[in-house]
C-alpha cells in the first residue's frame, strides 16, 4: 500500500522503507554544529556510538514498538505478510498457549516452528509464546520450536509464571535445548507479569539471564483479583487509574528498565478505533514508560507504532548532537547553546535507535554513519 499514510501525535507524515508508517520526513531541516557536512562525510573510521558509549555494558534491546499476536496458521501467515509489507516495525508472536486446541499441542507447536522457519518470516522477527510452566506441554513446545526453528526464532514468551524460580527453570531448559540444537546464541526470553507471584518477584525475575522483555498481562492480572478490580478496569481509563493496576504497571516498568529490559504494555480491547488505540499506547508510553505494546488485531498495529515513536524534533536534535559528538571523538560539545557530553549522548543514541525501529526517516548523514549496512 505505497500511498497509505496515517497520522500520529505531531500530525506529520513519516515513511518507512516500505512507505507506510506515519511521521515527519523532512531531514533537510536538521541543524548541525560548526563541523561542515564535507568534513563529516570524509570520516570513515570514527567510533560508532555503540562502541563509544556502551563499551563493556549490556546493550539495551532495540526492539520494534509493537508485538502482534496470532494463534492460527492462517492468522500467523497474514501477520507475516503484513510485516513484509510494512517493514520490521512490529514483531509477530505465534501463540501456542491460547492458539493450540486441547490435545493438539504437538501439532500446533510443529506448525509454529514451520511458520517461523519459513521464508514468510522475512525479517527473522517472529517469536513464540509457549504454554505456561504448569502445563505439561511447555517443554515440548520449547523442544519443537527451538529444535526446528531456532535459527530463525526471535524470542520465546513465558506466560503465567508465579515465582522467579519457575522462570529460571524455563530459561535453563531453553538454554539447554538451544545448545543441543547447535545454536550459537541464547534465545531471548520474554516474561509475562500477570500473576500476584510474578509481580511480587518482578525484580528477581528481571535479574535473570536472557530476558529482553517483561510483558504486563492485564486480563489475567485483573481476573486474579477475584472481583476486587472491576471489569471496567480492563479498558481505559480504569486500566491506567485504578490504584492496584497503576502500582503493578509502575513496578514492572521500573524493574524492567533497571535491568536493561524492554517493558511491554498489554492489549487494547478496542480493535478498530485508531484514536482509542493510539491514546492507550501514548498514555502507556508517556505516563508509565512502556516502550512496546501488544496488538491482537491488524488495524491496531500502525496506531501503536505511531504513538510509541519519538517526536521528530527530538530525532533531529539527536542526529545533530551525535554527529557533532562523533566528530569531536565523543568529547563534550555545544549544540544550540547547550552543553552535551556522554550522559546526554547515551540518551540521544537510544532516541535514534527507537526512531529506526519505528520506521521513522532521519537525516541522511545520521543514517549513513550510524545505520549503514
Amino acid at each position: 500500500m505505497p500511498g497509505r499514510q496515517c497520522r500520529g501525535g505531531n500530525d506529520k507524515a513519516v515513511t518507512t522503507r516500505s512507505g507506510v508508517v506515519p511521521g515527519p520526513s523532512d531531514p533537510s531541516r536538521t541543524r548541525h554544529t560548526t563541523h561542515d557536512t564535507h568534513e563529516r562525510q570524509s570520516m570513515t573510521t570514527a567510533t560508532h556510538p555503540r562502541d563509544a558509549l556502551f563499551a563493556g555494558e549490556k546493550a539495551f534491546p532495540a526492539l520494534a514498538a509493537c508485538e502482534h499476536f496470532a494463534g492460527s496458521e492462517k492468522l500467523i501467515g497474514k501477520a507475516m505478510d503484513l510485516q513484509a509489507e510494512y517493514g520490521p516495525v512490529f514483531d509477530v508472536t505465534c501463540d501456542c498457549e491460547d492458539g493450540a486446541a486441547t490435545g493438539q499441542e504437538r501439532e500446533h507447536a510443529e506448525m509454529v516452528a514451520r511458520m517461523i522457519a519459513s521464508d514468510r518470516n522475512r525479517f527473522g522477527r517472529a517469536g513464540a509464546r509457549i504454554h505456561d510452566p504448569s502445563h505439561p506441554a511447555w517443554r515440548q513446545d520449547v523442544e519443537i520450536i527451538v529444535g526446528q526453528a531456532g535459527g530463525r526464532l526471535a524470542y520465546i514468551t513465558v506466560p503465567k509464571a508465579t515465582r522467579h524460580e519457575q522462570v529460571a527453570e524455563v530459561i535453563a531448559f531453553i538454554r539447554e535445548t538451544a545448545q543441543r540444537a547447535g545454536l550459537e546464541r541464547p534465545v531471548p526470553v520474554h516474561v509475562l507479569i500477570e500473576t500476584h507471584g510474578a509481580l511480587r518477584d518482578v525484580f528477581p525475575i528481571a535479574e535473570l539471564p536472557d530476558i529482553e522483555v517483561l510483558d504486563f498481562g492485564l486480563m489475567d492480572f485483573v481476573s486474579g483479583h477475584h472481583g476486587a478490580i472491576p471489569a471496567a478496569a480492563m479498558r481505559s481509563p480504569g486500566q491506567f487509574e485504578h490504584a492496584l493496576l497503576a502500582r503493578a504497571k509502575a513496578d514492572m516498568v521500573a524493574a524492567a528498565l533497571a535491568n536493561g529490559i524492554v517493558p511491554a504494555h498489554n492489549v487494547c480491547l478496542n480493535l478498530k478505533d485508531a484514536d482509542v488505540i493510539g491514546a492507550d499506547a501514548s498514555r502507556a508510553r508517556n505516563q508509565f514508560g512502556f516502550l512496546r505494546m501488544w496488538s491482537i488485531y491488524p488495524a491496531q498495529i500502525l496506531s501503536i507504532v505511531n504513538a510509541m515513536r519519538p517526536d521528530f524534533a527530538e530525532v533531529e536534535d539527536a542526529a545533530g548532537i551525535l554527529l557533532a559528538a562523533q566528530d569531536a571523538d565523543w568529547g563534550p560539545i555545544q549544540y544550540k547553546g547547550e552543553l552535551h557530553d556522554r550522559a546526554t549522548y547515551r540518551y540521544f543514541w537510544e532516541v535514534l535507535e527507537k526512531a529506526r525501529v519505528t520506521g521513522m526517516a532521519m537525516p541522511a548523514e545520521a543514517e549513513r554513519r550510524f545505520f549503514a549496512a
